[in-house]
């Protein structure tokens, strides 16, 4: 029997009264938010293609969400940029990576049920060319120390769930994931207020787990291209995160400055060289509660 409790007072909606509805032509997704999860109910009829039907709204040559979900009838082709071809049908469970295009087989409407991936299906307009974008960079805190301390097995489980519980976040707030990094991930946003709320979530989760994390945030002019992003924003980003300690998100002052117009509050961190880079750079510290610096 469940039990309701201040954390999460809701337990289930029905997709049947969706909160919101994603819709192009052949293929239309009812979502609900359910807590740190979006779940949609997609529904795409004979003769829907992604690279027919989508791209020619949101851009880029290949679908860019990552799907995990669960077929529910119907089939769905799936091709992957490296030619990769395969089909999904009725029970099977799935994670389709980005760089894919999908389309319905035969006369039958698939319908499938998905909670990764959603609101990117909306699409992240790439491809070449560059572009303002907020960059995230995650990292666990010791992670070789607590891989020798759990065991490979157990460690690798750990961190797997970690990753997941962070596309997760990434999802909540309109990030995209462009990679993993060894044991953090890099991803984008639109907004820096986005991508501090999704780092905060992230931490605390990977404190539920007894994992510590810090993170860099940081905006920049970005070259997008296919999947990938690139440009020396990118590495500025990465320098940001490690001057981070312990459960710490640090900012570079374009970021503070952008993000403070949400509310949103820091601590001076002072000046720092970072490596690589040119001059010194003025850091700080995300708070989630506190004075503005």
């Amino acid at each position: 029997m469940n039990t309701l409790t201040a954390v999460s007072p809701v337990h289930s909606k029905n997709l049947g009264e969706p909160e919101e509805t994603q819709q192009f032509p052949g293929i239309t997704a009812d979502l609900v938010d359910l807590g740190d999860i979006t779940v949609g109910k997609y529904i795409a009829e004979p003769g829907w293609r992604w690279s027919t039907h989508v791209r020619p709204q949101v851009g880029g040559d290949w679908c860019q969400a990552r799907h995990v979900g669960v077929m529910i009838s119907g089939r769905l082709g799936i091709r992957l940029e490296d030619g990769t071809t395969f089909e999904l049908g009725p029970d099977d469970v799935y994670v389709i990576p980005p760089g894919h295009d999908g389309y319905t087989i035969g006369h039958e409407p698939v319908v499938n049920i998905e909670w990764q991936g959603i609101r990117a299906f909306g699409g992240f307009r790439l491809g070449h060319g560059r572009t303002l974008a907020t960059l995230l960079f995650t990292d666990i805190v010791e992670s070789t120390a607590v891989a020798k301390r759990l065991g490979d097995v157990a460690w690798r489980t750990l961190l797997s769930g970690h990753f997941e519980t962070a596309r997760a976040h990434f999802e909540r707030y309109r990030g995209r994931e462009v990679k993993t990094t060894g044991d953090g991930l890099l991803a984008t946003f639109d907004s820096p207020a986005q991508a501090l709320h999704c780092a905060a979530s992230i931490r605390r989760a990977a404190n539920l787990d007894d994992l510590h994390v810090r993170a860099g945030v940081h905006v920049g002019e970005v070259e997008m291209v296919a999947a990938d992003v690139r440009g020396v924003a990118v590495h500025e980003a990465a320098r940001v995160m490690a001057q981070a300690g312990d459960d710490e998100i640090l900012v570079s002052e374009t970021t503070r400055v952008l993000a403070t117009t949400a509310g949103l509050a820091f601590e001076d961190r002072g000046t720092h060289t970072l490596k690589g880079l040119e001059g010194e750079w003025h850091l700080f510290a995300y708070r989630e509660d506190g004075p503005t610096g």
